[in-house]
């Protein structure tokens, strides 16, 4: 038994360890890490408390667990941790100097850089640009037996969505090329094996991720000469307060990671949101009797106080299904936790995935119940950090507010057009990493509303 009193050599506090046979039992059980982190979580935390290491010598990784902790780190008010040296590790070769990848003043300087580009009157215009792709995307949601995969739908809808509001452009033909490359790159970020040899998951990435500079680059050129509304146009002539601008290999990283972002994290919520309301048919009833009294087959980027409910329940499955389960840093300064001392140079998670169920801070936390979100109750402000699936502090993801925007467009339009279903006996599985997505496709039963 692992006690969490005992000393160390120079009178600390010994960190809690999981033993090395748990560590890999979850391993193998969760296939490297790949689905059900929650479960693992749940059992480290009950078993050991708030701080738990795993692994050792140059490996050395600590777990915090709760609000508190996710608020230290997140918010990071010391300088203390370090984004871009554990994202680097995970996904440095695929998508190298996005802006999650980026620390202090580097990051701060690019953030400054791209932030006009994600101001209101800009999302408002770009929320507006994708109602009609939205419309006609949806139309073609058809099938002979009624039933669709929805994984690779909402794939294609968000990716063409995103092309052309990010790029520009109509993929058309294009879309499978830039859907296959993406998926690759996303898929390599969690390689086991990293080399790049033919046939290896790591080797298509990379593959993927030069077809996109290639494509992207291409578009750069014609961009930098004849601007348009696009993303990659502001990007080309973003400037901070002194006139720094980005150069175009800052363009095309940024691009690509954003393209990643707009249309993967977006398709996760878009899937977990579709399962949740075929499952609790008495809520998607409910929200497509508040999408029917707005009388606006096109909400308005300011929809959230117009379709209250239908922000609710996005909330709600982005608590119960965050597309990023955990969140690593490194700290590169000692510093203390509720009596421990985690020296420098430590892996330090925290977990959304983990503080989303936890009891203490949320009532019955298994139950999809978006009320938990409504002003009266809040159960979200019982503490800063106990909903953190956009992150928090300096890395807050910088497309919250459009990726919302695109969400509650897509489902209000869902909502008017199709009424869904699984059976009863249908639970989703997922695989959580490198992003929450339903491992079946999720295939859902599609009615047309008379």
């Amino acid at each position: 038994m692992i006690t969490t009193d005992t000393r160390g050599a120079h009178g600390r506090r010994d960190i809690p360890r999981l033993p090395l046979r748990d560590a890999i039992r979850d391993f193998i059980k969760n296939k490297g890490g790949r689905i059900d982190m929650r479960s693992g979580l749940q059992r480290q935390h009950r078993e050991f408390g708030n701080v738990v290491r795993r692994g050792g010598g140059p490996m050395r990784m600590v777990t915090l667990f709760g609000p508190d902790a996710n608020r230290l780190v997140l918010l990071d008010g010391d300088r203390i941790f370090s984004a871009r040296r554990p994202w680097m590790l995970i996904m440095g070769k695929i998508f190298p100097n996005g802006l999650l990848l980026l620390d202090g003043d580097v990051h701060h300087h690019h953030r400054r850089i791209m932030q006009p580009t994600f101001k209101r009157p800009v999302l408002r215009r770009f929320v507006e640009h994708m109602h009609p792709m939205i419309e006609s995307g949806l139309a073609e949601w058809t099938s002979t037996s009624g039933e669709i995969r929805a994984l690779p739908r909402f794939k294609e809808l968000t990716l063409d969505v995103a092309a052309s509001i990010f790029l520009g452009v109509d993929l058309g033909p294009g879309s499978r090329a830039m859907k296959t490359a993406f998926e690759d790159m996303v898929a390599a970020s969690m390689s086991a094996i990293r080399l790049p040899l033919p046939g290896l998951e790591f080797h298509r990435g990379l593959k993927g991720r030069r077809h996109l500079l290639d494509y992207l680059g291409g578009l750069l050129a014609e961009r930098r000469k004849n601007p348009g509304d696009d993303m990659l146009s502001r990007l080309c002539q973003a400037e901070s307060e002194t006139g720094d601008s980005f150069d175009d290999r800052q363009i095309l990283d940024h691009m690509i990671f954003l393209m990643m972002a707009a249309h993967d994290t977006t398709t996760s919520t878009l899937c977990s949101m579709t399962y949740l309301l075929a499952r609790h048919p008495e809520w998607q009833d409910r929200l497509r009797e508040e999408s029917l009294a707005l009388g606006d087959r096109h909400p308005s980027f300011d929809a959230r106080a117009e379709l209250p409910n239908l922000t609710h329940a996005m909330h709600e499955t982005l608590r119960l299904y965050p597309p990023l389960p955990v969140m690593p840093r490194v700290a590169e300064a000692e510093f203390e936790f509720e009596g421990y001392t985690i020296p420098a140079g430590t892996m330090v998670v925290v977990a959304p995935i983990h503080t989303h169920y936890m009891p203490e801070w949320w009532d019955t936390p298994e139950t999809f119940d978006p009320l938990r979100f409504a002003p009266e109750r809040a159960e979200h402000m019982r503490h800063t950090h106990t909903w953190i699936p956009f992150g928090g502090g300096p890395h807050m993801c910088i497309g919250r507010r459009f990726a919302e925007g695109q969400v509650r467009s897509i489902l209000h339009q869902m909502l008017l057009r199709y009424r869904w279903s699984v059976p009863d006996d249908y639970r989703m599985p997922v695989q959580q990493a490198p992003i929450s997505v339903p491992r079946d496709g999720l295939p859902v039963r599609l009615s047309p509303l008379q």
